[in-house]
């Protein structure tokens, strides 16, 4: 048998707060009924999800996830993110719901991804297709190293505490030798923890570090799309 099709059913407190915050990221709703069984469905191209609603349930509690595979992530990323400045104003980086930024998973062989985490608490886990992989690179610079087991802790695991422990003991080590990028790397990805901590504070400061940082024109050129999450993250914190 081929074309045989799943689709995640999920765990909600609300199917109305799920069908808004979807419709910003550009779904469609294809299905809703509040009995016997409050439910929901929405559709955004080929990607289908559905819902349904637990009365007194905790978002922070929920284990609901699934995974998207896609041969665009930055694409998908861009579309998502659109949505939610045109909604909110910023990309949601804190809270929930949220959006994590796309990078590389060292425990996933390397595979890019993000997540979605919606007011169910879902985590809704962005990869790049086997099929579109190009081959992985392995970090080797210290503070890559660093970041790499940060993304895991805190983008895979949820385990934020852990993955800002990481960020902290290697940026209290500097090195001569340390790449500027990779520096610029962590300290807005630290930047990005503290905001899912509600730590502004901190996130401002390691913003500014990270703009203090003394690049070259190619490394400022690789290091855009880091100042892009940079200024992302600035916008959140007005």
């Amino acid at each position: 048998m081929t074309n045989e099709r799943t689709v995640p059913l999920l765990p909600c407190a609300s199917i109305d707060d799920i069908e808004a915050f979807y419709g910003v990221l550009g779904f469609r709703t294809t299905y809703k009924q509040r009995k016997p069984n409050p439910c929901v469905g929405v559709q955004r191209e080929d990607l289908h999800l559905q819902f349904f609603e637990i009365a007194g349930f905790d978002p922070e509690q929920s284990y609901g996830s699934c995974l998207v595979l896609t041969a665009d992530i930055e694409g998908l990323h861009r579309a998502f993110a659109a949505g939610m400045r045109a909604a909110y104003g910023k990309v949601l980086v804190s809270g929930t719901p949220r959006m994590t930024r796309p990078r590389a998973r060292k425990n996933a062989d390397g595979v890019g991804g993000f997540s979605v985490i919606d007011p169910g608490g879902n985590w809704i886990r962005v990869f790049r297709d086997a099929a579109a992989l190009m081959p992985a690179t392995t970090p080797t610079g210290r503070l890559a190293k660093a970041l790499a087991n940060a993304v895991v802790q805190a983008d895979s695991r949820g385990s934020v505490g852990q993955a800002v422990r990481i960020l902290d003991s290697a940026l209290a080590r500097p090195q001569a030798d340390d790449d500027p990028v990779e520096q610029v790397e962590v300290l807005v990805y630290r930047a990005e923890l503290a905001m899912v901590l509600h730590d502004p504070k901190t996130a401002t400061e390691m913003l500014a570090r990270a703009q203090s940082v003394t690049l070259t024109k190619d490394e400022s050129e690789r290091a855009a799309p880091a100042f892009d999450n940079a200024a992302d993250l600035a916008a959140a914190l007005r």
